[in-house]
């Protein structure tokens, strides 16, 4: 059976000049789904992980049903900025063919400039939550009657306490719109907010847990906790990680890993929720172009991140809880691109990371880091085909080649010349780090009566004096 076309859903030649422009050739499957059924009025609620389309799945057919009026018929709810300012910038360049005007509502920014956007004409809003709830209970976006209203990653807006804000801001919405919803998850407070705001709607599930991450690769590295660092150093320094996202715990630890990277010579940048929005918007726009290839990022700052080519997202630590790891991860691996996580983690955070697996779904598998002799040896290598690949200057060969060559023979000289640019490549840290287990070690139980791992007992201990400390601590 043939895959449907975007021209068999039901949009018009406008929209699909736009898309052959834009190179988007095959629908996904929540735009298969969702496409024909917001062309035909209905009221959707999709269940869908990031990275799967969603934008054009409703942007598509809410652009082609707009009327030509001049004032905002579309309004697009996100929990973030930053997904706000993406969705915006995905849905002007879906409308580009009738000159779509996108206006933001969000927090950061100045009242004033989001106020004359909306006055000046935009056709589509996308907003916060917040902001855009103190502009309508201000009055301060008058005769504002939008015929589309979609929530996007509601989950994430309820996970952040936007509950009702969300009913609030409906209580100024007309009561004849169209209501669309999209939510990885279906929780129970989202189940009683589509009951509120939704009006008999169609349901489409693209996604089930145990597949959504199938083209990310799952790895996990068993280090020291003091280890971190050089892990990190070590694997940019061996491994080809293109394009990365490393999360971290806190804003002050995202600072401090950046700052290291760059003092490396690796071009690093941090993204979390105290910098201003303009420097946010800059680091994002500098990783979405390829002038920054490391982010170094918190849950929150990250969150909705929709960039398709990061080849590698990092666990600096384990997240808080299976939810964060599922969310962190499928920053990779998206719109059918493979994509790797790698999560560092200590002997007795193995087993929380395993309970991850169970939700997230995939197989895991341990890796190691590389030592100083296997970034050596894969250093020579590149080099090796670096040199393979490399055109010949003819004038270099017939001067400083004749030159060198009345100096030392061609052995020693290409040996300096190699020595050379090797030296420019330092490899940093100690020869070996992590553990080495070759995966033997067994993960401890969580009910606290685990058998302790060797590493846990003092130097020159024995068991015995091990059950004692432990018995003296627990009293």
């Amino acid at each position: 059976m043939t895959s449907p076309t975007f021209e068999d859903l039901g949009l018009k030649q406008p929209l699909l000049d736009t898309l052959e422009k834009i190179e988007f050739v095959t629908p996904s499957l929540i735009q298969k789904e969702v496409i024909p059924l917001i062309l035909s009025g209905a009221d959707v609620v999709g269940q869908a992980q990031t990275g799967t389309g969603k934008t054009a799945a409703f942007g598509l057919p809410a652009i082609q049903l707009m009327k030509k009026s001049g004032e905002a018929q579309i309004l697009v709810i996100t929990p973030t900025r930053e997904l706000a300012f993406q969705v915006a910038d995905e849905l002007y360049r879906l409308g580009k063919h009738r000159k779509l005007k996108v206006a933001t509502i969000c927090g950061g920014k100045s009242f004033k400039n989001q106020i004359d956007a909306f006055n000046q004409g935009a056709e589509v809003l996308v907003a916060t939550p917040g902001r855009l709830l103190d502009l309508l209970n201000s009055k301060r976006l008058p005769n504002f009657r939008p015929t589309t209203v979609v929530l996007d990653e509601a989950d994430e807006m309820l996970n952040m306490g936007f509950y009702e804000d969300i009913e609030a801001i409906f209580e100024h919405l007309p009561k004849k719109r169209q209501t669309l919803l999209f939510s990885a998850t279906m929780p129970k407070a989202i189940q009683k907010l589509i009951k509120e705001i939704l009006e008999a709607p169609v349901f489409v599930k693209t996604t089930a847990d145990k597949t959504a991450h199938k083209d990310i690769s799952q790895a996990y590295y068993l280090i020291e906790d003091f280890e971190r660092d050089d892990a990190v150093i070590r694997l940019f320094e061996g491994k080809n990680l293109v394009k990365s996202i490393i999360f971290c715990k806190t804003k002050k630890e995202v600072d401090r890993l950046a700052s290291l990277l760059e003092k490396r010579g690796l071009r690093a940048k941090g993204l979390h929720g105290d910098m201003e929005q303009n420097q946010r918007q800059r680091v994002t726009h500098d990783f979405r172009s390829g002038h920054v290839n490391i982010l170094v990022a918190t849950d929150v700052a990250a969150r909705g991140l929709n960039i398709l080519d990061v080849s590698h997202v990092i666990n600096y630590h384990i997240p808080f809880d299976a939810e964060n790891y599922v969310h962190r991860i499928g920053r990779t691996g998206r719109a059918g691109q493979k994509g790797k996580a790698i999560t560092f983690v200590t002997p007795n955070e193995l087993y929380k990371l395993m309970r991850y697996l169970k939700h997230a779904g995939g197989e895991l598998n341990q890796r190691f880091i590389p030592s100083k002799k296997d970034v050596k040896e894969a250093q020579v290598s590149q080099l090796i085909e670096k040199i393979t690949d490399q055109s010949l200057n003819e004038e270099l060969h017939g001067t400083i080649l004749k030159n060198l060559k009345d100096k030392m023979d061609l052995e020693v000289i290409t040996c300096k010349l190699l020595s050379m640019v090797l030296e420019d490549k330092p490899i940093n840290g100690p020869d070996e780090i992590g553990i080495r287990d070759n995966g033997k070690r067994k993960p401890p139980r969580e009910n606290g009566k685990r058998r302790p791992f060797r590493d846990d007992r003092k130097k020159g201990g024995n068991r015995s004096q091990f059950k004692k400390r432990r018995r003296f601590s627990s009293k």
